[in-house]
């Protein structure tokens, strides 16, 4: 892999990160200027249906079982970008996901942070979690209402898929959740940022309800990073 395509990887990555930080600026900051120009309205809800709702509450009831996870990704990206790795879950808030040679990508979620280490750059770089697609995903309580919108249910044969948004910024971008179905697992998620750029995880080899060691979840010292 070439060291031109590695930087360009880098810079990508970091920008699905940063980029919904940078439109949650730009939001306050027409605030404050008092411009009455509107950046984005609040994202509107489908029309449930009886069996949507069951099916909501069944995911729900699913994810809330999984205190802790662990597993393989293979991440494919709209631009032509693949990697892979290892990905790390215990809920509420701690994620990890180690990128395979010869990227040197670290992710951390510490449960307040979701930081972004490049270990041959030596740069890491803080956003909020609450900011990121993924905090849904490893809240206390999962709740398809309030912070975030269901905007799509699709349901291709044994399959479940469930779109949601930020509701007070849909701008942001959305994350889908695919499970399969009967019984419900999930397989993967589908996240598009504000450049409309297309990011899949695809689990692999996944445990759950697994002994994990908290330091997964704590930052890297220079030592050890």
């Amino acid at each position: 892999m070439s060291p031109v395509f590695l930087l360009y990887f880098r810079n990508f990555v970091l920008r699905i990160i940063v980029s919904s930080y940078f439109l949650v600026g730009v939001t306050y900051l027409s605030s404050l200027v008092g411009s009455f120009q509107v950046l984005a309205e609040d994202v509107v809800s489908m029309e449930m249906t009886n069996q949507d709702k069951k099916d909501l509450k069944r995911v729900a009831v699913y994810l809330e079982a999984i205190k802790t996870l662990r597993g393989g990704f293979l991440q494919v990206s709209s631009n032509g970008s693949v990697s892979s790795g290892k990905l790390f879950m215990s809920r509420p808030g701690r994620l990890r996901f180690e990128y395979d040679p010869p990227e040197a990508i670290l992710m951390i979620a510490d449960g307040l942070f979701f930081v972004y280490i490049d270990r041959d750059l030596e740069q890491t770089t803080h956003v909020f979690l609450k900011s990121t697609p993924l905090s849904f995903l490893v809240q206390e309580k999962i709740e398809f209402k309030g912070d975030v919108t269901v905007t799509e249910i699709d349901r291709p044969p044994g399959i479940l898929q469930i779109k949601i948004k930020k509701t007070k910024e849909p701008e942001l971008g959305s994350i889908q959740l695919v499970f399969s179905d009967k019984p419900l697992v999930l397989r993967k998620w589908v996240v598009v940022d504000a450049q409309n750029i297309i990011t899949t995880i695809n689990l692999t080899g996944i445990q759950t309800g697994i002994k994990l060691d908290p330091t997964l979840f704590t930052l890297p010292t220079k030592k050890n990073n």
